[in-house]
């Protein structure tokens, strides 16, 4: 079936007996089926001219094109020099000429003719804004090129809110005639922002429960609360479907949370820092914490659902621990590397415990790796999600941005992260109830933790380790299990100890 496809398409190219109009849209056509052609044909005409002015090691910006295919697995998109030929199944449904070198409104223009003839086909496709549309076409383009970038579409189109939600996640919504909870707006900067989130998605399942079998009671609980928390949904998209982490944002909303649990008879308190995002806001937020809590037994810093691309923030958060010793390597080729280290002194000295899960990402994962690297905290939780990438950030004329994760994080030490990820010395999933948390911390007091050193083991087998330290289903579950282990590692000066000199 596919040498037949191929042998179809091939003589469509260089037999270009049947042809669509070679003027593929007149001035007075506007709008087609939904779509404001000429503004979208500028809006793709500006990315491509903005793509070929980023180095992408020797790729041809002409490949992005065929990537179009990738939208829907029916499509099947071939090109040469002078043709691009569009078959859905075995059905040609577009043959246009291709366009001149450099000549962007012409790239343009045959982009958006390309997804009209796929729209006609597709219903789900169809069924997108403009804006949304943008977003599939963009990630498809530049699929061939960068398979991390991105479309961001312009923030001002989200529901800017008021900043201060409540134990929020940051979305509105309410179910559908299956049960599911539909989301019908999302708060800029919100968790759910951050996470990717957008209006429309659907959300069918809650820490493992189906929505549809959970009480509006008990969706309310769990979305708002009263109290922080980690909630872990199924997400359901026009572009697939995917688990998503989130964390409920305390009293305001803001890049990173602060919650102090006072003096006991075992400890001098323990500060619990929850990160968001990666920001020079969140920086100041833990600075602050750190100076009035100065005198704080313990620190647990909560990297789980930390977000972020800012490489400057990460090295003035990881310094505000550590001080000036290197926390990442920036590379954006395969020679050159930029070395970060922050400047100054650290203003606390003490115990930290570090959080992660498969959604930790971004330069929180480069934090993670300083406080292994520097033996200055103790990780706990499951495997990082492995994507740990900087963003070029590219401004459309559209109000939309392309967001390049061209730049590749490594640690200080030079050690590759992304693909592979940061490993928890203390695995969560692995400690499930209280007997398995007793006899596990008996076993590091008596010296019996054979633990081995993942992170600096270049042969480890990845998929076997993920496999080994699972990601928790349930976010609640997660939760008491992060709170008890972490507590129980800060508040025995003997188990820190022990976990730190391995």
């Amino acid at each position: 079936m596919k040498i037949a496809k191929l042998f179809l398409i091939m003589n469509l190219v260089f037999c270009p007996g049947v042809l669509f109009a070679s003027e593929l849209f007149h001035d007075d056509a506007k709008v087609i089926d939904g779509i404001d052609v000429h503004s979208a044909s500028d809006v793709f005409a500006d990315i491509y001219e903005k793509l070929d002015g980023v180095n992408w090691a020797g790729k041809n910006i002409d490949v992005a094109i065929e990537a179009l295919e990738k939208i829907n697995p029916k499509a099947h998109i071939a090109s040469t020099g002078e043709r691009a030929v569009l078959v859905w199944g075995d059905e040609l449904i577009a043959n246009y000429p291709y366009p001149e070198s450099k000549d962007w409104q012409a790239y343009g223009e045959i982009t958006t003719a390309l997804v009209l003839k796929m729209r006609e086909k597709d219903e789900q496709l169809r069924s997108l804004s403009q804006s949304s549309l943008y977003e599939v076409v963009v990630n498809a383009l530049m699929s061939s090129i960068d398979q991390n970038g991105s479309y961001v579409y312009s923030r001002d189109a989200i529901n800017d809110g008021d900043m201060r939600i409540l134990t929020s996640i940051g979305f509105d919504g309410g179910r559908d005639f299956k049960s599911n909870f539909r989301i019908t707006g999302v708060y800029k900067d919100s968790p759910a922002d951050i996470a990717g989130i957008h209006e429309g998605d659907i959300i069918s399942e809650v820490n493992g429960k189906r929505v549809a079998s959970m009480s509006d009671a008990d969706m309310g609980a769990v979305l708002s609360g009263y109290n922080s928390g980690t909630v872990k949904v199924k997400l359901l998209t026009p572009f697939g479907n995917r688990n998503v982490t989130l964390r409920r944002a305390t009293v305001v909303l803001a890049d990173a949370d602060i919650i102090h649990r006072g003096k006991n008879e075992t400890t001098d308190g323990i500060l619990e820092i929850v990160v968001h995002k990666i920001s020079d806001a969140s920086v100041d937020i833990i600075n602050e914490a750190l100076n009035k809590y100065a005198d704080v037994g313990g620190i647990v810093l909560d990297l789980r659902t930390a977000k972020g691309d800012d490489e400057k923030a990460a090295a003035k958060m990881a310094g505000l621990f550590m001080g000036a010793v290197p926390v990442m390597r920036i590379s954006e080729t395969a020679v050159d590397e930029l070395e970060i280290v922050p400047g100054g002194d650290a203003i606390t000295n003490a115990p930290v415990v570090v959080l992660i899960s498969d959604n930790t990402s971004g330069t929180s994962e480069a934090i993670a790796s300083a406080f292994y690297e520097n033996k200055r905290g103790i990780l706990i939780g499951t495997p990082t999600a492995g994507r740990s990438r900087i963003a070029t950030l590219i401004d459309l004329k559209n109000g939309g941005v392309l967001e390049l994760l061209n730049k590749s994080v490594k640690t200080g030490r030079g050690n590759i992260i992304d693909g592979r990820g940061v490993f928890p010395l203390v695995c969560l999933s692995n400690i499930r109830n209280t007997q398995q948390r007793e006899a596990f911390f008996l076993n590091i007091i008596n010296g019996e933790f054979n633990a081995r050193d993942y992170n600096s083991d270049k042969n480890v087998d990845i998929k076997a380790l993920r496999k080994a330290c699972p990601n928790i289903t349930n976010g609640e579950d997660e939760d008491n299990m992060a709170t008890a282990v972490s507590t129980q590692i800060l508040t025995n000066k003997t188990i820190y100890k022990n976990l730190m000199d391995l």
